[in-house]
């Protein structure tokens, strides 16, 4: 903004508002995606990350029993997700979307970039690492989501515009790529409004401009599933997922978070006191890892041990509503105490430290089924996949750290309500909208 690379969105923040809201974790496209779309943290709603596990063998039939969203098994979020969690599409009918990857509830006339055409230049986009080729792609998404607005008068709009996060990966997000796609965002934002100022209903209409994740700059890149294979346990990880005789699996997200799955024959997911003890030189092993910041060990339900390399460990047990977290070797979250807390305290009490909303996300990823025995966020500089991508990584995203975590939230119009996570956004948008909105949100409106 200060640059004056992207005037139209600057023009929204002096005229409406600009704030800094959290994310979820993981904090990985796909996954961050849902908040905006459903109103509910991922996890629970059985979007644990961009790649997972499928102990129970129902939802990933095929040898090798996971799921990745990079590729065609995107299609399949529509029917990994919750059928008693409403997308926004089915709650407004009126609705077009583009680059949504949760399509549930809208039809596939309203669907922006969607068709076997469109698929194949993306996939031919990111599998060549032509990094102008997302720039390209951006543009003609931006002009079509606007004169589908133009033209149908929806309701709701969704669009996500993915070129920032790609150039960022690919040259760090601070390069002359990343203005270029924040400029097609800008421009974006310039149509939409100019077409509504035409027809006399920008005063009513709300726009939004947000992010599902931060970034950060890695360095290094930590072969998690090579480090799992040498320590003597047969794995499997994308892209070969047919190892026989598995018996973990390491599924990394955006990079700088993992799933680790263990003992990988029972069907039935195993808590910490159900492992062998062969297993705890792993643990071991991977937290003395320059790579690693945090560790999360699921419990049982309700209960974790989180720890942090070289800051001890702690326990977290909660409910719905509420959330203990007791020191017992160091803290490794920062919090400076043991409390026991709301989860809008629990908010409070963390989000001017480096893992802001900690509490409630590992609460939620914990407890989610469909998680990991092991669950790691990367440390600074790092991330988790060494190999198999098609564009060298110079930036990630996906961890439990407030340059992961934070993401800013621009608004046409000044808000009265401070908003603090993205699970508000789908529930204001309802509001704004005068719809009713459901129970079982994860968020609340700010409208």
């Amino acid at each position: 903004m200060e640059r004056g690379i992207v005037p139209s969105l600057r023009r929204m923040r002096d005229e409406g508002g600009l704030y800094t809201i959290t994310s979820v974790f993981p904090s990985v496209t796909g996954p961050a995606y849902v908040p905006f779309l459903m109103g509910r943290f991922p996890g629970p709603v059985g979007l644990p990350g961009l790649r997972w596990y499928d102990r129970e063998r129902k939802t990933s039939r095929l040898p090798g029993h996971s799921r990745s969203y990079v590729g065609v098994e995107m299609r399949r979020i529509d029917t990994d997700i919750d059928p008693a969690a409403p997308t926004i599409f089915e709650l407004v009918g009126s609705s077009v979307a583009a680059l949504n990857m949760i399509n549930r509830g809208l039809s596939s006339r309203n669907r922006i970039g969607y068709g076997l055409p469109f698929v194949l230049r993306t996939a031919k986009t990111h599998f060549s690492g032509k990094v102008g080729g997302w720039l390209a792609i951006d543009t003609y998404v931006a002009g079509r989501v606007a004169e589908q607005i133009r033209e149908k008068n929806p309701e709701f709009a969704f669009v996500a515009l993915t070129g920032t996060d790609k150039t960022s990966h690919s040259e760090g997000h601070s390069g002359a790529y990343v203005d270029r796609a924040l400029a097609i965002v800008d421009k974006a934002v310039a149509e939409i409004r100019g077409d509504a100022e035409s027809r006399g209903t920008w005063e009513k209409t709300h726009l939004w401009v947000v992010s599902d994740h931060g970034h950060s700059p890695v360095s290094q890149h930590d072969d998690l599933a090579g480090f799992v294979r040498r320590m003597g346990f047969r794995s499997i990880a994308h892209p070969f997922v047919y190892t026989p005789r598995a018996e973990a699996a390491v599924m990394v997200s955006g990079n700088a978070m993992a799933h680790i799955y263990l003992e990988i024959a029972r069907r039935e997911r195993p808590w910490l006191a159900d492992l062998s003890p062969r297993w705890q030189a792993l643990r071991d092993g991977l937290l003395a890892r320059e790579s690693v910041d945090l560790m999360i060990l699921p419990v049982a339900p309700g209960q974790c041990q989180v720890h942090g390399r070289g800051r001890g460990y702690a326990t977290m047990q909660w409910t719905a509503d509420r959330i203990t977290y007791c020191p017992v070797s160091g803290d490794p979250l920062g919090t400076g105490a043991r409390h026991e807390l709301t989860l809008d305290e629990s908010y409070d009490l963390t989000i001017a430290t480096d893992y802001p909303d900690s509490l409630v996300q590992i609460s939620r990823i914990s407890d989610s089924p469909r998680s990991g025995e092991i669950i790691l966020s990367a440390a600074r500089q790092w991330d988790f996949r060494a190999k198999y991508e098609p564009i060298s990584h110079y930036s990630s995203h996906g961890g439990l750290h407030k340059d992961h975590m934070l993401v800013p939230l621009l608004t046409n119009k000044a808000l009265h309500i401070k908003p603090r996570r993205t699970v508000d956004v789908m529930p204001s948008a309802l509001a704004a909208l005068s719809r009713p909105v459901p129970p079982g949100l994860d968020g609340t409106s700010f409208i």
